[in-house]
């Protein structure tokens, strides 16, 4: 392969109809808007353009856009029953401590009630004990700065989502 081709699993998505695209994009992040503007941005020569769009996507959501996208996320420690993408990701809670898995529940609760929505953090390579400092830190940021927080996040969650979706053959 050239470095001008596109990669097969890219070419894939690319020749997606609208529809199986939009379900594609939409299981990565649960935006309407985000899956939106990815779709009208088809095809991508690459996956770094596809990346780069997303970002760009994620930067241009409103505030009801990510409560949007964060309600397709389970809590740390609670991955959806039968979900083996949010399994993998929360993969360093697997192991916790009774006590710690103990600890984030609260912390998922104290944090929800502060902020109107889930704790979201990329998990993928994090420890348990790393999300609970996290979730710890974080609590203490106001609403606006806990925003941007997440519109992060939910970046290099939506980055890593794709990768797989792109590079799968």
């Amino acid at each position: 392969m050239t470095s001008t081709s596109t990669p097969p699993g890219l070419a894939r998505f690319n020749a997606l109809e609208e529809h199986a695209a939009f379900t594609a994009l939409h299981e990565a992040c649960a935006s309407t808007e985000w899956a939106k503007r990815l779709l009208a941005a088809r095809p991508y020569a690459t996956p770094e353009a596809l990346y780069a769009a997303s970002d760009a996507a994620m930067a241009e959501l409103t505030a009801q856009d990510l409560a949007e996208a964060m309600a397709g996320h389970p809590p740390i420690g609670r991955p959806k029953p039968g979900d083996p993408t949010s399994a993998r990701e929360q993969r360093g809670m697997a192991g916790a401590s009774d006590a710690l898995k103990a600890e984030m529940l609260e912390l998922n609760l104290a944090y929800q009630e502060k902020f109107g929505h889930v704790f979201l953090i990329c998990a993928t390579g994090r420890t348990g004990e790393q999300m609970r400092d996290a979730v710890r830190e974080r609590i203490g940021n106001t609403p606006g700065r806990e925003r941007e927080i997440v519109r992060t996040e939910l970046g290099k969650i939506n980055r890593i989502r794709l990768a797989r979706l792109v590079e799968e053959d």
